[in-house]
C-alpha cells in the first residue's frame, strides 16, 4: 500500500509538471519556443521600383537583389509589370490650342522579400535610400493579392474566343 501511494504521488507530481505545457488541449513541447525569433519578423514585403527608363530599373533591381543576397535575405520573387502609357498635353494660355504633347511610359519592377527581421529591414531601407538612382521612385509595401493579379498581361484573343464560345451556347459536354 505504501508503494502504491508513493507511485500515486510520483504520478501526480509528473502530471503537475507537464500540465503547464498544455495550451488549449494541445501539447506544445518546450523546445519549440527556442526556434522562434526573438527579433520581430515582417511577412512578405514588396519593393516596387517605378521609372521612365526600363534598363535603369532592371539594373537597379539586379543591384538590390545582390544586396539582399549579401544580407542573407530570402528573395522570393522578382518581376516586371506591363508599362503604363501616359500622355501629357500642354495648351497655349487661355486657349484650346495644343502647345506641346508628350508621351511617357512608366515602367515598374518588383522585388519580393520573405521573412525579413526588423533589424535587417531598417538596414535595407537605408541601402535603398542611399543607392536610389535619379528618376526612380521606390515604394515598400506589404504583399497583397492584387500585386499578383497586376503582373499578368490579359490575353485579349483568348478572351474574345471565350466570349464567342459562350455566345454560341457554351462548351460541348460529353
Amino acid at each position: 500500500m505504501n508503494s502504491f501511494l508513493r507511485g500515486l504521488n510520483l504520478c501526480r507530481s509528473t502530471v503537475m509538471k507537464t500540465k503547464r505545457f498544455y495550451s488549449n488541449d494541445l501539447y506544445d513541447p518546450p523546445y519549440l519556443e527556442l526556434f522562434k525569433s526573438k527579433i520581430p519578423l515582417y511577412d512578405t514585403i514588396n519593393i516596387q521600383l517605378h521609372g521612365y527608363d526600363y534598363s535603369q530599373l532592371e539594373s537597379y533591381q539586379k543591384l538590390l537583389h545582390s544586396y539582399a543576397k549579401s544580407m542573407n535575405l530570402q528573395v522570393d520573387n522578382g518581376w516586371a509589370t506591363p508599362a503604363q502609357h501616359l500622355q501629357v498635353v500642354s495648351y497655349k494660355p487661355n486657349t484650346d490650342i495644343v502647345q506641346s504633347q508628350y508621351r511617357f511610359k512608366v515602367y515598374e519592377r518588383n522585388l519580393q522579400i520573405v521573412g525579413i527581421t526588423s533589424v535587417q529591414f531598417s538596414t535595407l531601407l537605408r541601402i535603398l535610400d542611399s543607392s536610389i538612382p535619379s528618376g526612380v521612385t521606390i515604394k515598400v509595401l506589404p504583399h497583397e493579392e492584387y500585386h499578383e493579379e497586376v503582373r499578368y498581361v490579359p490575353d485579349l484573343e483568348l478572351a474574345t474566343l471565350k466570349q464567342q464560345l459562350d455566345d454560341m451556347g457554351g462548351p460541348s459536354k460529353k
